[in-house]
């Protein structure tokens, strides 16, 4: 019965229902309390938003993976943004597309998300983590750069969502253990 609640939810969100969260939580689960370990809306668990956005964070990550650049720019809204480490802002999806420029044979771009939160208009929403890029120099050296990145989603009219907002920054070359991000769950 809770998965059915859940897909509620998850259909309530993705198509709007002008309802705030906590009133609809208390509406589904009648006794939760609102921020209650037992409402599906805060339950990192059952999140129905954070849910969707990590599937949407998985399926870019495998489009690129498979497609390289072209796959990268296709995700973006018209209007979306890239902000690398160290380069000017790239702004509007045809302006990402002729910068993302990579085959995937050349350059893998992987990446885990962390964590995810959704708005609680369920319209957009972020995800952020840890990316890899893997290439070779001239010399067929390999070349790894990793960091951390913050990607931005957002809802668009036709239902369908895409980034707003992708940005990264590069971990320095020889950080050492003072400068890592610590594990989630970790103290």
């Amino acid at each position: 019965m809770r998965f059915g609640y859940k897909l509620l939810v998850l259909t309530v969100l993705v198509f709007g229902s002008g309802m705030a969260a906590p009133a609809l939580a208390q509406m589904l689960e009648p006794g939760a309390q609102p921020g209650s370990s037992t409402s599906l809306l805060t339950d990192p668990t059952s999140n129905p938003g954070k849910l969707l956005l990590m599937d949407l964070e998985k399926r870019f990550a495998k489009d690129v993976a498979e497609h390289g650049g072209a796959a990268f720019a296709r995700w973006f809204a018209d209007d979306g943004v890239t902000l690398g480490n160290g380069a000017a802002p790239v702004i509007g999806q045809v302006a990402i597309a002729k910068s993302a420029n990579w085959l995937a044979k050349d350059y893998q771009l992987t990446w885990t998300p962390t964590d995810a939160v959704m708005s609680p208009a369920g319209d957009m929403g972020y995800t952020w983590g840890h990316y890899e890029g893997h290439s070779k120099d001239a010399n067929g050296n390999p070349i790894t750069t990793s960091g951390r990145y913050i990607t931005i989603w957002r809802k668009q009219p036709d239902g369908t969502w895409k980034v707003a907002l992708d940005a990264g920054a590069n971990e320095p070359a020889a950080a050492g253990d003072c400068c890592k991000l610590p594990s989630p769950g970790t103290n």
